[in-house]
């Protein structure tokens, strides 16, 4: 058999072999898909990822054995898996003595008319509809890049499951989608206002993948990501949570070697600022899981707090009498507050972020006159150091969402409030009393309209105050273990997340 590959500008041929490869349209509209075609295809050299690639071209009379000539090797993009069953749109090589192997389109049948051309002697092949045979020892072509890539996946399927076992991080299944995506749950309340916020009542998911005690719990600042819950435990680890939708774990965070004392969101939600015992500090991408900004520092850390309106500055205090500004750009510390204290426990940054209140384990017999400091940011000068000056520490300080106050938890068995207006006068007039602390780092926050204050305990209940009375409204029976922290989600109304001292999260609406 002769094929000439060669068009000549004088010949005639391929006006006339034009009229033969328009296939009949209507045919593969109507055509059956398990059946196929043995056709025969004709590619001029350079044709490839051309238009006309796929177009009938006549051909001589074949051998009398059945012998087809067929195209040579396809494009890329119908080649998939190298061990997949020969289902492409395409033809094999055939060699004399073998039966070409044809296969038409999923769902589609290449067809064309059988009348023979009788201007030139050149003839159209013969369709025949056969049953489909898939043959399982014969594999398409792949290209060379193709091959590459798929060779690299096992190296990279292994590498992964390398650094899930060295505890880098460890992403669930559909994490990253999850973690992007917007839940249907929320999209009702994004163009809305906060509504009136309820007592939650009923436990929707428990939570409990930490081997520790979770020192600190947060919502995603980002309304439409709000659905991640971000957890900081004993158990060196760092999660983050889809506790609207699922209640399932996303991801892992295993970059310390020591307990985490507290975790943040960036206000983009796409980072996470970490500290704990190690004295390391970690800013780390919550996709990839790597570390963008990693810090050795001179103390263990206790409490970190972004700046409300410089998106890359943060402070850092912990176990030492300084505490620390910093700046992510340049990997720098901007400015050191010094003060005679031993321990930092919570910082407070007051609306437009100028000032800042730390609070501190400063407490002597006779006094606590530094048990809560006011700080000017820039300067880095004390405003005030008697704002506090009964014998608790306060492990914990919330700001009002609406109202220029702001609540510290004592280690007395109720909560302060305070002006957060200089002088930071305490308001004598209202406490929250009915909880217990008894030592622990027990959190305390407001609901998003400002009218409830919500606390932990350390017999494992919830307290709900009613902000303007002062008085319990409702006392939930939420953990076994001391809770210490209960915080409101920022969109969906009455939507409460707590956790324990022994690992446990639980939702509650």
């Amino acid at each position: 058999m002769s094929l000439s590959l060669v068009a000549y500008d004088d010949s005639d041929s391929e006006t006339e072999t034009e009229k033969t490869e328009v296939p009949n349209t209507s045919s593969r509209q109507t055509s059956h898909p398990s059946s196929s075609v043995n056709c025969v295809q004709y590619f001029a050299p350079g044709s490839l990822g051309t238009k006309s690639t796929y177009e009938m071209q006549p051909t001589e009379n074949a051998d009398s054995s059945g012998t087809s000539a067929v195209s040579g090797d396809p494009p890329e993009h119908y080649t998939q898996n190298n061990s997949t069953v020969l289902k492409f749109p395409y033809c094999r090589r055939a060699y004399s003595g073998h039966t070409a192997l044809c296969v038409p389109y999923k769902n589609h049948e290449r067809t064309s008319s059988s009348s023979a051309n009788s201007g030139n002697g050149v003839s159209q092949k013969r369709i025949h509809k056969d049953s489909t045979t898939a043959i399982k020892g014969i594999r398409p072509y792949i290209p060379k890049r193709l091959r590459q890539e798929n060779s690299s996946m096992p190296e990279k399927k292994e590498s992964d499951q390398r650094e899930s076992s060295d505890g880098d991080v460890n992403i669930g299944v559909s994490g990253e989608q999850t973690s992007r995506k917007i839940s249907e749950l929320i999209k009702p309340y994004l163009g809305s206002k906060y509504k009136i916020t309820e007592v939650p009542k009923n436990l929707i998911f428990h939570m409990s993948k930490h081997s520790g005690p979770v020192n600190e719990i947060q919502w995603c600042p980002v309304r439409e990501q709000s659905h991640m819950l971000l957890s900081a435990s004993m158990d060196k680890t760092v999660k983050v949570w889809d506790a609207v939708d699922k209640g399932s774990c996303l991801k892992t965070y295993s970059c310390h070697s020591c307990a985490v004392r507290a975790a943040r969101w960036s206000s983009c939600g796409r980072r996470i600022l970490s500290g704990g015992f190690d004295s390391v500090l970690h800013l780390t991408d919550v996709e990839t899981g790597k570390q963008i900004f990693s810090s050795k520092n001179e103390f263990r850390i206790s409490a970190l707090k972004f700046h409300p309106t410089e998106s890359n500055i943060f402070i850092c205090g912990g176990f030492s009498p300084e505490v620390k500004t910093w700046d992510i750009r340049t990997s720098k510390v901007l400015r050191v507050y010094k003060a005679a204290v031993q321990q930092t426990l919570d910082i407070l940054f007051l609306p437009e972020g100028r000032e800042f209140l730390t609070s501190t384990d400063a407490v002597s017999r006779d006094s606590a006159d530094r048990t809560i400091i006011a700080w000017d940011f820039q300067s880095g000068a004390k405003i005030s150091n008697q704002i506090f000056h009964e014998r608790y520490t306060c492990p914990s300080l919330t700001l009002h969402p609406k109202e220029s106050v702001f609540v510290a938890q004592t280690n007395g068995n109720y909560m302060a409030l305070f002006s957060a207006q200089r002088p930071y006068r305490i308001n004598k007039k209202k406490r929250y009393e009915g909880h217990k602390v008894e030592g622990f780092a027990v959190g305390c926050g407001f609901s998003p309209d400002g009218t409830l204050l919500v606390t932990g305990s350390s017999d494992g209940k919830v307290f709900f105050y009613n902000y303007h009375t002062a008085r319990i409204i409702r006392t939930l029976s939420a953990h076994k273990e001391a809770c210490v922290s209960a915080v409101f989600h920022p969109v969906l109304p009455s939507l409460l997340a707590t956790c324990d001292w022994v690992g446990e999260i639980k939702i509650w609406q």
